[in-house]
């Protein structure tokens, strides 16, 4: 019960970090789309103000042919002319500006709409995988419940001082505070018993720990039996003596 409490328990802590993981291709795809949407309406900026210089070089150059009729000499005529000419392509410049800006934001136009569709999706998938972390969490939640309760009824069972020796263990290491014995080896921290500390396990007639992790020891098999009145064949995993 107390490994599956900590599985549980450790489930529902990853729970939020799913979620936000979950949540991170939708939070890319939304900036991303804030930033081409900024981008575009600064482009739209720029050609409204290239086309505000383009008018106000049109009034200008405008008046400069409103002059012409005004000039006495040839020269004067001549040079307002070349003049007139440099306005011209002054505003071939306004004009290639402008339609640069047009092209730019019809791409990016494009490109908003695909990442509009793009960002739909994914809050339509983050949406599913939020409702399934939920579902999963209240799952989890009763689960915990039921399973403490349970712990709380054995241990009502078990006697104090090695109900207490096994929560200050269990406290002590974060994690199971029993082990077994296997081939020769401390299942929690896969080192080598004593022989004489394995057939004390085996015989199960005190409670033993490991010299290394400390953890309980407790044999899978059948306990050995043996001469004398200690010897009942006592399951370690069901009653243990005080530690040796």
């Amino acid at each position: 019960m107390d490994l599956r409490i900590m599985e549980v328990t450790d489930l529902r802590r990853r729970i939020p970090d799913r979620l936000q993981a979950a949540e991170a291709p939708l939070r890319e795809a939304a900036q991303a789309l804030q930033q081409s949407t900024a981008q575009m309406d600064a482009l739209v900026k720029e050609r409204r103000s290239h086309e505000k210089d383009l008018d106000a070089h049109e009034a200008q150059t405008e008046k400069m042919r409103s002059r012409l009729s005004e000039l006495k000499t040839n020269k004067e005529y001549q040079a307002h002319l070349f003049e007139i000419e440099l306005a011209n392509k002054k505003r071939g410049d306004f004009e290639e500006k402008i339609l640069v800006c047009m092209e730019q934001i019809d791409q990016l136009q494009r490109r908003v709409k695909e990442m509009q569709e793009q960002v739909k999706a994914l809050e339509a998938a983050f949406a599913r995988e939020k409702t399934a972390l939920e579902e999963q969490d209240r799952a989890l939640a009763e689960e915990l419940a039921g399973l403490e309760a349970q712990q709380r009824e054995a241990a009502a069972g078990v006697e104090k001082p090695l109900l207490e020796r096994y929560n200050q263990i269990k406290a002590a290491r974060k994690d199971q505070a029993l082990a077994a014995v296997r081939d020769g080896i401390c299942a929690g921290c896969r080192l080598q018993i004593p022989p004489q500390l394995i057939a004390q396990v085996k015989r199960s007639e005190d409670l033993h720990v490991c010299p290394y992790c400390r953890r309980m020891l407790y044999w899978e098999g059948e306990p050995v039996t043996g001469g004398g009145p200690s010897a009942g064949g006592r399951p370690a995993d069901l009653e243990m003596g005080e530690s040796v």
